[in-house]
């Protein structure tokens, strides 16, 4: 029999590792819906009042359509780990890690440079030039905001510096410069600003290291070129 002190300790469980954050587009999501919504309603009155082929033309353009509309809207998503990047796109699925990842860039589209040159664009992150505009207005109303408040500080320190017999040159040494809490960002453009700081972070990580890899999304690609074929046979079948 062993001495309590002869045996082994229980292994410690496995920390649990944090979450996912996960990106996407809420104005796709609901266009999305409300498209399948739309072709729901028009695809069925077709099937159910319809003659001919009809029904059968409806049903192959709801298999070529609603693929589409999901894999454009709904599926596109971002989910950004401590190790690794992956990215859902309509059609494919890319995982990145960290340790591969070159640069994220912002033009006209968030895109995602690897350390091979490969080029992979953020669906799920589009760009909106209307709002990077929003906010360029709203950053100059607040820089303008706080130059004001600024001079009025700065006026009642001088008046207050005059009352005791202080040399203007003091008044002025008295201002400071308008405080602020960052500039103002587009909701696009802070998502990237966060992805940049954690490649930033986990880039050198030993867990952060692999290889890239991409897979097509046959869900998807499958029943659109099916309902594509579909569609094809019918209006050549007149």
């Amino acid at each position: 029999m062993t001495s309590p002190e002869s045996q082994s300790p229980a292994p410690q469980p496995p920390e649990p590792e944090s979450p996912d954050r996960v990106y996407r587009s809420v104005p796709a999501i609901a266009g999305g819906v409300m498209l399948l919504a739309i072709a729901g309603w028009l695809g069925i009155d077709a099937v159910l009042s319809g003659d001919g082929r009809t029904p059968w033309l409806a049903l192959a353009v709801l298999l070529l359509v609603v693929p589409l509309v999901v894999a454009f809207t709904l599926r596109p998503a971002v989910y950004a780990g401590d190790d690794r990047l992956r990215i859902r796109n309509p059609f494919r699925l890319i995982v990145l890690p960290w340790g591969q990842v070159a640069s994220l860039r912002s033009s006209y589209s968030n895109e995602v440079l690897t350390e091979s040159g490969a080029k992979y664009q953020l669906w799920a992150v589009p760009v909106s030039l209307r709002a990077r505009k929003k906010a360029a207005r709203r950053e100059m109303r607040a820089t303008a905001q706080a130059r004001r408040e600024m001079g009025r500080e700065t006026g009642r320190d001088e008046s207050r510096g005059s009352a005791l017999g202080m040399t203007a040159g003091l008044g002025h040494g008295l201002s400071r410069e308008p405080m602020s809490d960052g500039p103002v960002r587009a909701e696009t453009d802070r998502i990237m600003d966060e992805l940049r700081a954690l490649r930033e972070a986990r880039h050198e990580a030993e867990s952060a290291r692999g290889e890239v890899a991409v897979r097509w999304a046959y869900e998807v690609l499958a029943p659109a070129v099916a309902g594509a074929v579909l569609v094809l046979i019918l209006v050549a079948a007149g």
